[in-house]
């Protein structure tokens, strides 16, 4: 018989554990700026400018920083294009395809609650 040991921390997969690699993401994903650019390349590629322009009120910075993590975590892919002046365009990768479409469900859910949502925020606001 031989000894089975627990796998190392590295291999566990469970977003509530601390150190795994999946909670990081969900952290990423669920971030502010990160499910509403999802969502917005979910609709099709984007140039910087335009993506900016679609996610409303998101600084330059933000935007930046979010693509940065969303591309490193798989979920986005960074296009140059050959052209004069070049083109960066940003796509969803296969994963960030499958993110963004549970993401679109929730949103879905969440603007045809807007008057549930509405109301109770009137009811506690009056309390």
């Amino acid at each position: 018989m031989t000894h089975r040991e627990d796998p190392p921390q590295e291999l566990v997969v469970d977003v509530f554990a601390r150190g795994c690699t999946s909670r990081a993401a969900f952290e990423d994903v669920t971030g502010r700026w990160a499910s509403l650019v999802l969502l917005a390349l979910g609709e099709g590629r984007f140039r910087f400018n335009a993506l900016r322009r679609k996610v409303e009120g998101v600084s330059e910075k933000m935007l930046s920083q979010t693509l940065q993590v969303l591309e490193r975590d798989g979920m986005v892919t960074r296009e140059v294009l050959s052209a004069i002046p070049p083109r960066v365009e940003y796509s969803l990768t296969p994963l960030g395809a499958g993110v963004a479409e549970r993401l679109r469900s929730l949103a879905d859910l969440l603007e045809s609650a807007v008057g549930e949502v509405q109301r109770a925020r009137e009811r506690t606001a009056a309390r």
